[in-house]
C-alpha cells in the first residue's frame, strides 16, 4: 500500500523492556519482534480488539547479555507461524519458533559481539560480528564464514537478487556474490551502521559520519541526506519512496527525495526505525519504548497519550538543561537548605524551579543567604570543544588501529572516566576489552593522573565496584599526591552500591550449571522463579521509590531457600541482593520477620559462609551485609544478641 506523506503522529507505545531498545523487526502481518538492552526479545501482536494497536504476546529469554540484530524467518513446515533470528553482545546467535516463543537452536562461533542478521536467498542465517567476520549458518551449523573487513562489521543485509552487503567500521560498504566481494563502496568518512534495500534503486547506508547515502549497486552515489546533528544507526524505506532514519541526536528523520520533511523528537538515542508495509513507522528507543507513528488520522494516538509523550519530551529535556556548567536535574531541591553549613561562606546551588540559585552560609545567624540566580557567564563557553553541537571540556580524535577511522571520544573533567568509556565503547560498538586503555588514555591526556576513585566498594563479579574495576593504572615514574582523611570517621558507612548486572549475570550462570547437572538440576530456579528475582533487583535499583515500593514475603523467602539449598560456591550473589533488600525499608521489615522465628535465617547464613573451607566471596559479601544491618534500629537488638558469634 502506498503512504501518502503527511505529518507522522504518535500511534502507539509498545511498552515492557527495561533497557534501551535496540532493534526491530517487522514480521510480516503476524507483529513486530523488538531487542534490548535489557538481554530479551519481545513479541508483539496486533491487538483484535484495537486496529493498528499492539500488545505484549512473547518475552523471549535466551541471551547472557544485550540483544541487538533480529531476523525473521517467513512461516515455512518447521515454523508454521514463523521463526525469528535474534543476536547479542554475548557473541551468539538464538534461533526462535514465534509459535512458542521458545529458543529452538543456539549458534556459536563469532568471537565478539554479533552487529548484524538477515535470511540469504537459500533460507540460510548471516551473521555479521565485530569480529570482523560473516558466517552463514545452516541447521545450527556454520557452513561459510570468511573476514568480510579488516575492521568490525556492523550490518548485513540481503538484496533481492541474492547477493549480500555489509558495511564496517571502516566506513566501507562491500557487495557479495557468496564469498567474493563485487564491489567496495567508498564515501562515508566514519563508520557505517546501518544499511537498508531502497525498492528499484539500491542501498541505502547510515553512518557515524552523520549522513545517510543511497548508492547504486555499482557503487555510484546517488544521493546524500544530511541533517542529523550526531551519529545516525539506523535507515529505512518505503515503497512509497519515503526513507527514515534514527540517531543520537535523538531524532527520528523523515526524506522524500532527499530533503527532510519532517524530524520527530524522541527522549532519547533513537537506535533502530523500521517502515510497515501500511507506512507507519516504529522507532525502538534509548528510554525502553518502542513507538509507531501515523500519518492516518483513524490512528492517531487519543489526547491523553499524546499530552502524556509531550510530558515525557519535556522532562528529558529538562533533565540535559545546565546552568552554570550544572545539570540542572543533579541540583539538590530547597530541603537542601535545611542542613546547616561547615563554614562561614560555604556556597551551595540548590534548584528553585527550573533555575539554578546560590546561597551563602552565614555562621554567624546560622543561616543561609541567597546570593542570586546562577547564569553562564560570557566566558563559561569560551575555548570548549563541540561535538554534536554538545561543548566539552576535551574532544579526543582516537586511534584505535585495525584500519579503523579516527574516533571522537568527548569528555568533561567532572565525569567518571569509567561511565565516559563505557558509553563511548557502546555507541562505538567496540569491544568491552578496550575499557581499561581508554580510561588510561583520558586520564593521561586531560592531565588527572592523580584521580583517585572510592575503593571501598568491591564486589566478586569483578573485583571492582560496578563501574569502577579498581584503580587506573599509572604511568611509571609519576608521583601521586597522598590522599589525607580525616579521623575519626563520622556517620556510618553503609555498603549501598551493587552491580546488579554482574549479580543477575552470576545467579543465572550458576542457574545453567545447576541445570546441566543431572545430579543437582532439582536445585535450579524455574523461569518463573527467576523472573521474581529479577523483579526484586528492579525494586532495589529504583532508589527513587524506596519510600513506597514493595517486596512480597515469598520474595525474600525464595532468597531464603536459595541460601539454605545452592552449594556453598554459588550463593555469593544471592548474599549480595540481600545486602542490598537490608537497606530497602520494607525489605528490612521483612527480613526482620525471618530472623525473628525459630530458624535464623541470618544465622544460617553466617554459620554456613564461615564453614571451613570459607570462601572469600561469600565472606566479603556476608560481612558488607552485616554491616548494613546497622541502618535500622529494629535490627539492634538482634545485632546486640549476637554480638559474641
Amino acid at each position: 500500500m502506498e503512504a501518502e506523506f503527511g505529518k507522522y503522529r504518535l500511534n502507539c507505545e509498545l511498552r515492557g523492556h527495561e533497557g534501551d531498545a535496540r532493534g526491530i523487526c517487522i514480521c510480516g502481518d503476524a507483529g513486530i519482534a523488538t531487542s534490548s538492552r535489557d538481554r530479551t526479545v519481545r513479541f508483539w501482536s496486533q491487538n483484535p480488539d484495537k486496529k493498528h494497536k499492539y500488545m505484549l504476546s512473547k518475552i523471549m529469554l535466551g541471551h547472557t547479555s544485550f540483544v541487538g540484530p533480529l531476523a525473521w524467518i517467513t512461516p515455512n513446515e518447521r515454523f508454521p507461524e514463523g521463526g525469528l533470528v535474534s543476536g547479542g553482545m554475548d557473541t551468539n546467535v538464538l534461533l526462535w519458533d514465534l509459535k512458542t516463543g521458545e529458543n529452538v537452536q543456539t549458534m556459536k562461533g563469532h568471537q565478539l559481539q554479533v552487529t548484524g542478521l538477515t535470511i540469504d536467498a537459500n533460507g540460510d542465517i548471516v551473521s555479521s560480528s565485530v569480529d570482523c567476520t560473516i558466517r552463514c549458518w545452516r541447521n545450527g551449523h556454520a557452513v561459510e564464514f570468511w573476514e568480510a573487513h579488516k575492521a568490525a562489521v556492523q550490518a548485513v543485509i540481503n538484496l533481492p537478487s541474492g547477493e549480500l552487503v555489509t558495511g564496517s567500521s571502516d566506513s566501507t560498504l562491500k557487495l557479495w556474490r557468496g564469498k567474493s566481494c563485487l564491489h567496495t563502496f567508498v564515501g562515508h568518512t566514519d563508520t557505517v551502521r546501518g544499511l537498508a534495500v531502497m525498492p528499484g534503486l539500491g542501498i541505502l547506508s547510515a553512518s557515524h559520519d552523520g549522513s545517510i547515502r543511497l548508492w547504486a549497486l555499482t557503487g555510484q552515489v546517488l544521493m546524500e541526506m544530511v541533517g542529523h546533528t550526531s551519529i545516525v544507526y539506523s535507515v529505512d524505506s518505503h515503497i512509497s519512496g519515503l526513507i527514515v532514519s534514527g540517531s543520537e541526536d535523538c531524532f527520528a528523520k523523515i526524506w522524500k527525495d532527499g530533503v527532510c520533511v519532517q524530524s520527530i523528537e524522541h527522549p532519547g538515542c533513537v537506535w533502530d526505525v523500521k517502515f510497515l508495509e501500511n507506512g507507519d513507522i516504529v522507532t525502538a528507543c534509548s528510554d525502553g519504548v518502542v513507538r509507531i507513528w501515523t500519518v492516518h488520522d483513524d490512528r492517531i494516538a487519543d489526547s491523553l497519550e499524546l499530552e502524556s509523550y509531550d510530558s515525557q519530551l519535556s522532562h528529558y529535556k529538562f533533565s540535559r538543561k545546565r546552568v552554570g556548567g550544572l545539570k540542572l536535574e543533579d541540583l539538590p531541591g530547597l530541603e537542601a537548605l535545611q542542613i546547616p553549613g561547615a563554614n562561614d561562606g560555604q556556597t551551595k546551588i540548590v534548584r528553585e524551579g527550573d533555575n539554578g540559585v546560590a546561597y551563602s552560609w552565614n555562621s554567624r545567624e546560622q543561616k543561609w543567604d541567597k546570593i542570586g540566580e546562577v547564569v553562564d557567564g560570557p566566558d563559561d563557553n569560551m575555548n570548549r570543544a563541540v561535538l554534536d553541537g554538545v561543548q566539552y571540556d576535551y574532544v579526543f580524535d582516537v586511534d584505535i588501529g585495525d584500519g579503523e577511522p579516527i574516533r571522537k571520544l568527548p569528555y568533561n573533567r567532572s565525569d567518571n572516566p569509567y561511565d565516559t568509556a563505557d558509553k563511548w565503547l557502546l555507541k562505538e560498538n567496540l569491544p568491552l576489552s578496550y575499557r581499561q586503555q581508554i580510561v588510561e588514555f583520558i586520564l593521561q591526556n586531560t592531565g588527572q593522573r592523580n584521580f583517585t576513585l572510592d575503593t571501598s566498594f568491591r564486589d566478586p563479579y569483578t573485583g571492582s565496584s560496578a563501574y569502577i574495576p579498581g584503580e587506573p593504572s599509572i604511568a611509571s615514574g609519576v608521583s601521586t599526591k597522598p590522599v589525607f582523611k580525616h579521623i575519626p570517621k563520622k556517620g556510618m558507612l553503609y555498603f549501598d552500591m551493587a552491580q546488579f548486572d554482574g549479580i543477575l549475570k552470576k545467579i543465572a550462570e550458576f542457574n545453567n550449571a545447576l541445570l546441566s547437572d543431572l545430579g543437582q538440576n532439582s536445585l535450579a530456579l524455574t523461569d518463573f522463579e527467576l523472573s521474581k528475582v529479577e523483579a526484586v533487583v528492579k525494586i532495589l535499583k529504583d532508589t527513587s521509590h524506596y519510600h513506597c515500593s514493595k517486596f512480597a514475603d515469598d520474595d525474600i523467602g525464595l532468597l531464603m531457600k536459595l541460601l539454605k539449598s545452592w552449594p556453598h560456591a554459588m550463593i555469593f550473589p544471592v548474599i549480595d541482593i540481600l545486602r542490598m533488600i537490608i537497606l530497602h525499608p520494607d525489605g528490612a521489615s521483612l527480613l526482620l520477620v525471618h530472623v525473628q522465628d525459630e530458624n535464623d535465617a541470618l544465622m544460617e547464613m553466617i554459620k554456613r559462609v564461615t564453614m571451613l573451607p570459607a570462601l572469600p566471596a561469600n565472606l566479603l559479601t556476608s560481612i558488607r551485609a552485616l554491616t548494613n544491618l546497622f541502618k535500622h534500629s529494629c535490627f539492634y537488638q538482634w545485632l546486640q544478641m549476637h554480638r559474641t558469634e
